[in-house]
């Protein structure tokens, strides 16, 4: 009997004569006259037919003829290579035939099966996913329903979105590229899909980012040993790839009842605070907070370059209202211990807080349309657009009156690209501005002065904002403007507690080591120290250059006046003369302080009418673009 071979193809051992009644070798019994003749089957490919006739002429040493099985005519023929005919007569002299018939049947099958392989049959086309694929899809789709139908019932009321929603609202279904460790604790006894934390890569406003997720629905959220290896591992992943990684948190912290799996250890919950510190200045770490983030939870948000608080359902603290209250007996709420009222007014923790859900990612994608994937690029680039309001604006908005407060985003606006500034941590510190902006489509960092609060003066909170900024914005290649009208440092027993001569110093010290390209503007006042803070010219800037209300001093005339000549003014019993003798010599201290006396002194490089201010920095920022600075080699600072 003839057998079917790979392919559809038929062969039959009737070289010894034998005749099949089904397609096979046709050869009549006895005829061993050459060519061989061989039937295949109709649905045989050319590439699977060449393949049986040479193998059959390389056996039994004769030409061989294919035909298909359903018609005469011969659709191949092909010859014996040299020397087969001797090979083939050698086999049969040994008696060997029936068995050389049998060799060539599967010498020819294996050809067919080789040919096969590089062109599958067209009877392949309907093959589909078998039954262990399916359960392993039904496996999935089990671990991405979650955890307890019981928390899941608790994210309407609360307005979170489930874990996986709130994935697609913020990558969609082809922005979402793959998750790593699904199928962690699959086997648990408990219900902990993917151990609570989904982690992976995706694609966010264009942009390959890393990130994880809390599933609030497994356990709120808590951690335990298979999340932890997830959470380390995408981490170290970004430190390979250079790639930003976006935290959404919504975690009750780790879980108590199995911390020996996880707390303390060398590849624990601790590490995590290890690699951001390593990450930090190398990629972007970008937090968004959608739940309570208590104890080892609430260190990544701090850890963040960027954190943003969701209104009323977002906190952080060290521990939760019920340990507060067991440890210390203060009775509060979460919102106060910790939300984000808290951490943006008070601790400035958190740069901004989101209305809800789909704010939050606004507001985030705003934020990375300025910032580079690492520290060895430089921040995008858009095209530059005019100032929202005429830049011939400016020297109207600045008071002549240097006691006089204004707000100092009415200057901001007309310098910088239409809509271009975005403000960070606006309620903490809001004696300075910090922000980005595009100044002709180029990423600017901004730290302005704000004569509009606390006539600018410098208090703890605005140095330490101003120090954190002018780091990130140095960390990742972000060129500075400064904007100066300040007084200087507060003075006063307040704020001699709160540190202002060691945040004062930190803000010096980061302005300091910066090597991005930096502008200082001499708005209006640059009194004591702020000077100093502002990145004056001691302080290697590109440029420093002066609007023609600018005034650069120790102190203001009235302060000067009074540390000078209090004793001699004192001697004058007239009252008006000693009056007007006091404004005779501020307008002399006056004269002496003026912008146009620093520019005689070459103290500031420039001069500028306000209306071309813009152009000014559009030009120095271009021409300075690539500048490189160097610091002394040696292994860090001591100063944090």
């Amino acid at each position: 009997m003839s057998t079917a071979g790979p392919g559809g193809l038929l062969a039959a051992p009737a070289r010894e004569g034998l005749v099949s009644p089904e397609p096979g070798i046709v050869n009549p019994p006895g005829y061993l006259a050459s060519p061989m003749k061989v039937r295949i089957a109709a649905s045989a490919s050319e590439a699977e037919a060449a393949a049986i006739a040479e193998a059959l002429a390389r056996h039994v040493g004769e030409e061989v003829e294919i035909l298909r099985e359903d018609g005469d005519e011969v659709v191949l023929s092909v010859s014996p290579p040299e020397g087969a005919e001797a090979a083939a007569a050698a086999d049969t002299a040994g008696g060997a035939d029936a068995a050389g018939g049998a060799d060539a049947a599967t010498e020819a099958d294996a050809a067919a099966e080789t040919a096969g392989s590089a062109a599958p049959a067209e009877d392949d086309d309907d093959l589909g996913p078998t039954e262990r694929e399916r359960a392993l899809r039904e496996e999935i789709a089990e671990i991405e329903s979650g955890g307890k139908e019981k928390y899941k019932d608790q994210l309407p009321d609360q307005g979170k979105l489930f874990v996986r929603d709130r994935l697609d609202l913020w990558f969609g279904e082809d922005g979402f590229l793959f998750e790593d460790g699904k199928f962690a604790e699959f086997d648990a006894e408990d219900v902990l899909p993917a151990d609570g934390m989904v982690t992976g890569g995706a694609t966010f406003e264009g942009r390959d980012v890393h990130f994880m997720a809390n599933d609030y629905t497994v356990k709120r959220g808590s951690m335990a040993a298979k999340g932890v290896e997830k959470f380390l591992r995408m981490q170290q992943r970004a430190m390979k790839t250079g790639q930003p990684v976006l935290y959404l948190m919504d975690s009750s912290g780790g879980r108590i009842d199995q911390q020996s799996g996880f707390f303390a250890n060398r590849e624990g919950i601790g590490k995590y605070y290890y690699n951001h510190s390593l990450l930090s200045g190398r990629v972007p770490q970008i937090c968004v907070m959608y739940g309570p983030s208590i104890a080892g939870a609430a260190y990544t948000p701090v850890f963040a370059d960027f954190t943003i608080m969701v209104e009323g359902m977002s906190a952080m603290a060290i521990a939760s209202p019920r340990m507060v209250q067991m440890v210390t007996g203060e009775d509060i709420s979460m919102q106060d211990l910790g939300g984000p009222a808290v951490h943006t007014r008070e601790s400035g923790s958190a740069d901004l807080i989101a209305r809800d859900e789909e704010h939050a990612r606004e507001l985030v994608a705003d934020l990375v349309s300025y910032l580079p994937d690492n520290c060895d690029e430089k921040p995008p680039r858009t095209t530059g657009s005019s100032p929202a309001r005429s830049p011939a604006g400016i020297d109207s908005v600045v008071p002549e009156d240097p006691n006089r407060g204004y707000d100092m985003g009415n200057v901001i606006e007309r310098v910088v690209d239409a809509d271009s500034f975005f403000e960070l941590r606006p309620e903490f510190g809001p004696e300075i501005l910090t922000g980005f902006a595009r100044i002709d489509g180029r990423t600017v960092g901004i730290v302005a002065n704000q004569p509009a609060h606390r006539a600018g003066a410098i208090f703890p909170d605005s140095a330490e904002k101003a120090a954190q900024f002018v780091w990130t914005c140095d960390a990742y290649n972000v060129p500075l403007l400064y904007l100066t009208d300040t007084p200087g440092f507060m003075a006063g027993s307040q704020v001699e507690k709160e540190a202002i001569l060691e945040k004062g110093k930190k803000m010096i010290y980061a302005t300091s080591q910066a090597t991005v390209p930096k502008q200082c503007v001499i708005v209006r006042k640059a009194y004591g120290a702020g000077i100093y803070a502002m990145s004056g010219p001691a302080y290697d800037p590109e440029s420093t250059i002066g609007l023609p209300s600018g005034e650069i001093a120790i102190m203001g005339p009235e302060a000067a006046i009074n540390a000078v000549y209090a004793n001699k003014l004192a001697e004058i019993d007239d009252p008006e003369e000693r009056a007007e003798r006091e404004q005779e010599l501020r307008e002399e201290y006056r004269e002496d302080i003026d912008v146009h006396r620093m520019a005689s002194e070459v103290v500031i490089d420039e001069i500028v009418p306000p209306s071309d201010l813009r152009e000014q920095l559009e030009n120095r920022f271009a021409f300075y673009e690539d500048v490189e600075k160097d610091r002394p080699d040696k292994k860090h600072g001591t100063i944090i």
